[in-house]
């Protein structure tokens, strides 16, 4: 872990070697959820924290095998030393969630306990509410409430106010870091006339240094678009942001990246129902600065992307199978995260994927054994690090889900 080295972020592609990523493992505020609140927290189960620490020990350390590793706490604990940024930090979270009254408490904390007690939350001793700080347990989906868009960070506006206190740390975070050097933009302050709409990260994947690509569904909406369209205007010449439409329900289509990511330069793996179908739409602006946005209909995303000098061959989730697609894509079959080109992280547990991609020339590697050293992916020209995820997947996100890459090298 480098640590001495202040980060520059830049990402301008999906699949470009991996320098810096930053993780979060999910910790005891996972533990929060039952039965009763798991829906208001967006989870459509509950997780087993021992279970789902050994599902991500090898996704972590095969991660650490390949690429540089921050974590979320190391980086909240380093501002939070800062007594302004603090204080300031305290005061908005408390003011956002209407628990003012806490400030004391939270005040009397060292550093290291406060960074805990805004991720895991604070234990009440009354039996009717278990917490009077609530824990944020989506955390380990680093991807939602922010993404490295270019050389600055894009933080999320959630569709819901549950993952607030998450967008508010990571905007802190960039804006005080001593580890990380970056400015920070957020598309729905800065150009939504209307003041509303949402953008999520899991929805926005950079496929190329001039093509943005976003979903468009529960969690990012049209507002949401347009603004990152006008974001894109302002950075002058001559961009594409290519819009799929998803499926409003079930809940494993929330985000773009549940139906469609990238695997390598010619590789993309997709989940057929969706990507394939005409039913769902997409939608091309093309922009030249402020000279003029072209908006037009596109057969398909893939077809899209071929357009624009990027011809993708498909590898289906499932296999494309109609019985075994669906099945995986719910457990994020479709979920992949590239490290390098055409070496990429995913579920071993969607075997029928995992065969598809075999076909395609990737390695089938173990993630164990690429964490304890056993196995290297430098021995492989294409490779799949397969990790054990049957609690993990559960929560509805994948191996992308889990990661916020901050620094790539230009492909």
């Amino acid at each position: 872990m480098d640590y001495f080295r202040c980060v520059k972020p830049c990402v301008e592609s999906e699949i470009g070697k991996l320098d810096y990523v930053i993780l979060h493992a999910p910790g005891k505020e996972i533990e929060h959820m039952t039965p009763e609140n798991a829906h208001k927290f967006l989870f459509s189960d509950i997780l087993n924290y021992h279970e789902a620490m050994a599902n991500y020990r090898d996704f972590e350390g095969s991660l650490r095998k390949v690429t540089n590793v921050l974590t979320f706490k190391d980086l909240l604990v380093d501002i939070l030393k800062k007594q302004e940024v603090r204080e300031n930090l305290v005061t908005r979270i408390l003011e956002r969630e209407k628990l003012q009254y806490l400030k004391e408490l939270l005040d009397s904390f060292d550093v290291e306990r406060l960074a805990t007690v805004l991720i895991e939350g604070y234990e009440n001793d009354s039996f009717y509410e278990r917490y009077l700080l609530p824990p944020i347990p989506n955390l380990f989906f680093m991807r939602d409430a922010a993404v490295t868009m270019y050389n600055n960070i894009m933080i999320s506006k959630m569709a819901t106010d549950v993952r607030d206190r998450e967008t508010m740390l990571w905007d802190a975070i960039f804006k005080h870091s001593s580890m990380i050097d970056v400015e920070t933009i957020n598309p729905i302050e800065r150009y939504s006339i209307s003041g509303i709409g949402s953008v999520e990260g899991g929805d926005v994947e950079i496929a190329r240094h001039d093509i943005i690509l976003s979903g468009c569904g529960a969690r990012t909406s049209k507002e949401g678009i347009d603004a990152m369209v006008e974001h894109l205007r302002s950075l002058g010449g001559v961009r594409h942001l290519i819009m799929q439409q998803l499926p409003l329900e079930p809940d494993s289509f929330i985000h773009l990246d549940m139906v469609f990511t990238l695997l390598d330069r010619d590789r993309c793996m997709a989940y057929k129902p969706v990507i394939m179908n005409e039913a769902f739409k997409t939608i091309h602006y093309e922009v030249n600065g402020h000279d003029y946005t072209k908006i037009s209909e596109e057969k398909n995303l893939v077809d899209a992307l071929n357009k624009l000098g990027m011809p993708l061959e498909p590898v289906f989730c499932g296999g494309g199978d109609d019985y075994a697609g669906p099945r995986e894509q719910w457990h994020s079959g479709a979920n992949f995260f590239a490290f390098a080109p055409g070496k990429v992280l995913g579920y071993a547990r969607n075997y029928n994927t995992i065969e598809a991609l075999s076909k395609n020339g990737f390695d089938i590697l173990k993630a164990a054994d690429v964490a304890s050293g056993k196995v290297s992916v430098d021995n492989s020209k294409r490779c799949v690090v397969a990790f054990e995820g049957n609690e993990l997947c559960r929560g509805g996100g994948g191996a992308r889900c889990m990661t916020m890459p901050i620094l790539r090298q230009t492909v």
